[in-house]
């Protein structure tokens, strides 16, 4: 391994370090046993879905308990609002304009930062005796709460920034990925001291391993499927490139919009209830419950979300124009079909059946799992959208790590020649 790899992976690793510290340091002024006790009996609701993507920050109330959360949900207005405005759509992609648009997000990631901690410091009040046995000191917790809310979103924003930049792959995701991860240990205790109390028989625990691989599986199993659509030459290109390598098909994947997709529809669905939990009119609560993960709603509107978002973000990642106008230059083409607009035609065709396949795999992992797993009594939330991350992120890091490698070869073999 060269000393620039090594270097980004310690890089990625000490931030990642920074980021799990911080899940550690709570917001002043709450009573953390009461915290931790009322979060150990909604450890299944949306509460402990919450403080899964959060690393167990949720729980302990920590600075960064809205996690990257905020951003995420920023990131989604302004690709949906890049889609519909042409102008911002032309800004983002330009390099100076693309600066001007990640501003834009983190401006408007502050603003839901800001509702999002003034919203659950408000409804900590209804904990309790009108919020005394959680918060010491009322009056001023939400002003103090949303600053420092606040303050650890921008700096979960810098540290993903900051891996992106000098580590090794995306920083956003790797903070969800190591949030996830490190509930694990915390799961399998859990889970043994449940087996030992006998509230938990141990083929519930083998029925639970069992979902678990098979899910492992079937992800990885569709993540590296993907659809080859072969490529032919001219002899002309053919001659001219005979000392290069080729590509003789276009790899188009059965999940194209990748993690995306659950992330961007659990977030949706997060910021109206952390609105509606910090509310004591009775509709609202009620609204609240019925929003509640692992209900019949919820399940429903998350397949939906992710089947729109599927269809959306795959239409943002796949340009069947540019690809088709990329052929034509070459001078290659799909056998059969004519090159340009039926090169384009054809290859929007493929892509949407592969998207209809692959937002029909998102939804049914992100919600089936967690249904007979909850059935089953686990004292842990566990979703197929948890296992999706790990699984994506764990993949995609490790082609960034061998394409780093592979770079480095590249570079000594021009350094020292053949």
């Amino acid at each position: 391994m060269d000393n620039a790899l090594t270097k980004k992976i310690l890089i990625t690793l000490g931030f990642l370090f920074a980021y799990r510290v911080l899940a550690y340091i709570p917001v002043p002024g709450v009573d953390l046993d009461m915290i931790k006790s009322f979060f150990d009996q909604n450890s299944n609701t949306g509460l402990g879905m919450a403080n899964m993507f959060s690393g167990g920050a949720v729980k302990r109330f920590s600075v960064i308990s809205l996690g990257v959360m905020p951003y995420i949900t920023a990131s989604i207005v302004m690709e949906l609002l890049a889609a519909t405005f042409p102008a911002l759509g032309q800004m983002k992609k330009e390099r100076d304009g693309m600066q001007k648009y990640m501003q834009i997000i983190r401006y408007f990631t502050i603003f839901i930062t800001v509702v999002q901690a003034a919203g659950v410091s408000i409804g900590l009040r209804s904990l309790g005796n009108n919020g005394e046995a959680i918060l010491i000191n009322p009056l001023t917790f939400t002003i103090i709460a949303t600053f420092s809310m606040l303050t650890g979103t921008m700096l979960l924003m810098w540290i993903g920034e900051q891996i992106t930049q000098k580590g090794i792959g995306n920083g956003i995701s790797l903070i969800i990925f190591a949030g996830i991860v490190s509930g694990i240990p915390r799961a399998i205790s859990n889970t043994v001291e449940s087996v030992n109390a006998g509230t938990m028989s141990f083929l519930s625990v083998l029925a639970i391993l069992a979902i678990i691989i098979v899910t492992i599986l079937t992800i990885i199993y569709v993540e590296l499927g993907e659809r080859r659509v072969p490529i032919s030459y001219s002899r002309k290109t053919i001659m001219q490139n005979q000392n290069k390598k080729v590509m003789n098909y276009i790899p188009v994947r059965v999940n194209i919009s990748g993690v995306i997709p659950p992330i961007f529809a659990s977030a949706i669905l997060m910021f109206p209830l952390t609105i509606l939990r910090s509310s004591t009119n009775p509709i609202l609560t009620q609204i609240s419950d019925i929003l509640t993960p692992g209900g019949v709603v919820f399940n429903v509107l998350m397949f939906l979300l992710i089947i729109f978002f599927a269809f959306f973000y795959a239409s943002i990642q796949f340009n069947a124009k540019d690809i088709a106008d990329n052929l034509k230059r070459q001078g290659g083409f799909i056998p059969g079909v004519r090159p340009g607009e039926h090169t384009k035609e054809f290859l929007n065709e493929v892509a949407s059946r592969l998207t209809a396949t692959g937002a029909i795999y998102l939804g049914i992992i992100s919600t089936i799992p967690f249904i007979f797993i909850n059935g089953l009594g686990a004292s842990f939330y566990f979703g197929g959208t948890s296992v999706l991350i790990i699984v994506q992120v764990a993949l995609d890091t490790m082609r960034k790590i061998e394409a780093q490698r592979t770079m480095s070869q590249y570079e000594v073999l021009g350094n020292v020649g053949l």
